[in-house]
């Protein structure tokens, strides 16, 4: 069965946009803008909320600037193509290889996990991360820690009040003292 993952870059702080809405601080240096581009490629399918949709619909023509250096090509070139699934309540349409819904994730992820096909489920995005955690949807938890403070924001981590144990599956420290925190949810 296909896993779903929640895969963000998170301040140390548990933030994944600061009090301003700032994320600037997320920009990957060339070696783990390497482990995207690696990461990108163990998924089948991008679920993404409104407001991250349209953070990455850059993506979408990114490949039409001729200043491009080799790396973002190959990052336009894997996530263009990627199967997305927008949901939005206020959205009419979406733009490259998207469809939108606006009907429940637990159908959708169940839809998805029944389908033939490859590659992970991935979400992206808080407050969808947020809902599919409340219905115990999310497999693994996967976040890339900047080494920055931003005292606010938009959290990482859902607020609710139930406990989910985790499985350390993979860590990963970069020479830009970036940290990838690789958790599986524990099942009994």
């Amino acid at each position: 069965m296909r896993s779903v993952t929640y895969s963000m870059g998170v301040s140390l702080d548990g933030y994944i946009v600061g009090p301003d809405g700032d994320f600037d601080w997320t920009a990957p240096d060339d070696e783990v803008f390497r482990f995207w581009i690696d990461d990108i490629r163990e998924i089948g399918v991008h679920l993404l909320g409104r407001r991250l949709y349209e953070t990455m619909l850059y993506w979408e023509t990114a490949d039409q600037d001729p200043s491009l250096d080799d790396s973002t090509r190959e990052w336009t070139s894997l996530w263009k193509p990627l199967p997305k699934v927008v949901f939005s309540k206020t959205l009419s349409a979406v733009q490259g290889n998207a469809r939108l819904v606006s009907g429940g994730l637990a159908e959708e992820i169940e839809r998805l996990r029944a389908e033939p096909g490859e590659g992970d489920i991935a979400i992206g995005g808080a407050a969808l991360a947020a809902e599919a955690a409340a219905l115990d949807l999310i497999d693994e938890y996967r976040a890339m820690v900047h080494p920055v403070l931003v005292g606010g924001g938009i959290p990482f981590f859902p607020r609710r009040e139930r406990r989910v144990d985790l499985e350390l599956v993979e860590t990963r420290t970069f020479s830009s003292k970036f940290v990838y925190l690789r958790y599986r949810v524990a099942r009994n």
